[in-house]
């Protein structure tokens, strides 16, 4: 048993967007519509592991990630870090593309200096002997402080931005698609690092990715969105061992395989729909090979399974579908 205590606890997060329609809008309903980004979601990280979030683009992770870091607020429920009592707690957030997220007239080290200064963590004099520091953390030299983020490859970029997040001595770090604008020698470089440092740190993870080989490396615990609510979460080696949800079987079944000969591949049929509308019930009803009427009409609930799996699926409830066993070896190799 786990005795880590928890580190963040989110409950029942929604996330609306409204959309103007206009005249359309009020000459058809006179309501209101909005897009559900994030519909009542709810998990819980323990001290010092990483927490990931996977799904197809547009299922909600990254306006998730937002509203964990802070840069958005939440329409309903809550979101409590349980060490933000604590002088030491900060969170800081590690963006998608490195290209982006470093001003072009920054010297890398002024970047880095930036959350130093803003939060007064140090005193001037100590400022740019923290930062070579943190350069070297990361793989980088103290006299790269000196060059401007065009002078850098872009794994050297995102170690930078690494870096620039570390500055802030978080206790928590938000990773949304830190390795997806990355070659994949160099993917693997960046998460290496990011696993040494969570170690070396004790740093508590939110990761979110649509690459299921990466969150297999990195995780402790997975959630896999659908349309801006979790259709199973679980422990890494249960969920991708023993997939339950009809979603997440097809996700992993459509993983590369060395070995393809007598197998079909099981892709997912259809595109997801538009969150401004999205199906009864079931969002996933009309892609799933296993729906049935309660699926149309009827919304599941996440429901904890004997290994320690939460499913919200009805076929799953109901046992009206066989546990998926995957062979691991397909992900060593995706």
């Amino acid at each position: 048993m786990n005795a880590m205590p928890v580190s963040l606890e989110v409950s029942n997060v929604s996330r609306h967007f409204p959309v103007d329609g206009g005249l359309l809008r009020s000459a058809l309903s006179g309501t209101p519509r909005s897009v559900k980004a994030v519909d009542g979601v709810g998990f819980k990280i323990r001290r010092g592991e990483t927490f990931s979030l996977v799904g197809e683009s547009g299922c909600g992770k990254s306006s998730l990630a937002r509203l964990v870091a802070g840069l958005d607020v939440p329409s309903a429920g809550t979101i409590r870090f349980a060490d933000a009592a604590q002088k030491g707690h900060r969170i800081q957030m590690v963006f998608q593309d490195p290209y982006a997220s470093l001003n072009p007239r920054y010297r890398v080290g002024t970047a880095i200096a930036e959350p130093i200064r803003f939060q007064k963590l140090l005193p001037e004099a100590q400022v740019m002997p923290r930062v070579h520091e943190l350069l070297r953390q990361v793989g980088l030299s103290p006299a790269d402080a000196l060059k401007f983020p065009h002078e850098f490859s872009g794994g050297q970029r995102q170690r930078v931005s690494i870096a620039r997040a570390l500055a802030g001595n978080p206790s928590f770090l938000v990773c949304d698609e830190p390795t997806s604008a990355l070659d994949v020698s160099v993917q693997a470089q960046i998460l290496n690092l990011l696993r040494e440092l969570q170690g070396q740190l004790g740093l508590t993870c939110l990761f979110i990715s649509h690459n299921l080989a990466v969150i297999n490396y990195v995780s402790h615990d997975v959630g896999v969105m659908y349309l801006g609510r979790l259709a199973e979460v679980g422990p890494t080696r249960v969920l991708f061992e023993a997939p339950k949800h009809p979603y997440t079987q097809l996700l992993l079944a459509a993983l590369p395989q060395l070995d393809t000969r007598g197998r079909d591949k099981m892709p997912i049929n259809g595109e997801i729909p538009s969150p401004l509308d999205p199906p009864s019930g079931c969002t996933f009803h009309p892609r799933c090979p296993h729906a049935n009427a309660r699926c149309e009409r009827e919304v599941p609930s996440l429901r904890v399974e004997a290994d320690g799996a939460q499913v919200a699926c009805h076929a799953v409830e109901e046992r009206r579908i066989p546990i998926a066993f995957h062979h691991r070896e397909a992900l060593a190799h995706a």
